[in-house]
């Protein structure tokens, strides 16, 4: 089997289930990462283990709520006693809730903000002990466009999403002195069962594939050098307004 680009990794990816988080998973292994696919629903994370053996490399199903803060050092447990110490960690689990911010509820506001913020920060403090002691390592946080501006009918969705980004910005900080990269990935209008949530009016023809999106991820954790790349924003290609 040839040498690939990421044959030695050990990847956490959150949200694998489905859309943008399966694909990344999909595509490390492609790259020669073996990873462990954290989510809520196993059978689903079963599903793309099969696909990733089928590519020749190692796949660890450990189911997780990222909320949970047990759940989270329950799974990671299991994932690092199963493939080894992390190398990469992608943080993709996300959840949304589409209406004026008058009429989200406490419940919802808290489940959002549990889930997007909070279940970054629980799995990235059970991941960077291992990368720091390596001296190495590259987080990726999965945001969205919404991190970086406002937009109706998204109040708790954007707010979870900026809090995201902000706990981004300084993790890279704290970490880049042993060596680990943090970087953000910012995407607009991709084609999800989240998105199609949120923007039912969208062309779905016309949104990014979660693939793209992948790519991205593959081009981060790839990069070598002196050179970091702190925030991807992308956005669709189309005459839509940037934040789509």
């Amino acid at each position: 089997m040839r040498a690939r680009r990421l044959d030695q990794e050990v990847a956490w990816v959150t949200g694998a289930s489905r859309g943008i988080g399966r694909a990344i998973a999909v595509a490390l292994a492609r790259e020669g990462a073996t990873v462990a696919l954290l989510a809520r629903q196993a059978d689903d994370l079963y599903a793309v283990a099969q696909e990733i053996g089928a590519l020749g490399r190692r796949a660890a199903v450990a189911p997780v709520d990222v909320a949970d803060e047990a759940s989270v050092s329950a799974a990671t447990k299991q994932a690092r006693s199963t493939l080894g110490a992390p190398t990469i960690l992608v943080n993709c689990a996300g959840i949304g809730v589409f209406k004026p911010l008058i009429e989200t509820t406490a419940m919802e506001w808290d489940r959002i903000m549990a889930v997007n913020a909070r279940g970054a920060f629980l799995m990235c403090r059970a991941a960077a002990p291992d990368m720091v002691a390596a001296g190495q390592g590259c987080i990726v946080n999965v945001a969205s466009v919404v991190g970086v501006k406002g937009y109706v009918n998204q109040g708790a969705y954007t707010a979870s999403k900026h809090a995201l980004l902000g706990l981004t910005k300084v993790l890279a900080q704290e970490l880049q002195p042993h060596g680990v990269r943090v970087h953000a990935i910012c995407p607009g209008g991709v084609d999800t069962g989240l998105v199609a949530d949120a923007r039912p009016d969208l062309d779905r023809s016309a949104l990014m594939r979660p693939q793209e999106i992948a790519d991205l991820v593959i081009l981060l954790v790839s990069q070598r050098g002196n050179a970091i790349i702190d925030q991807i924003n992308v956005r669709r290609a189309s005459s839509a307004p940037w934040f789509e």
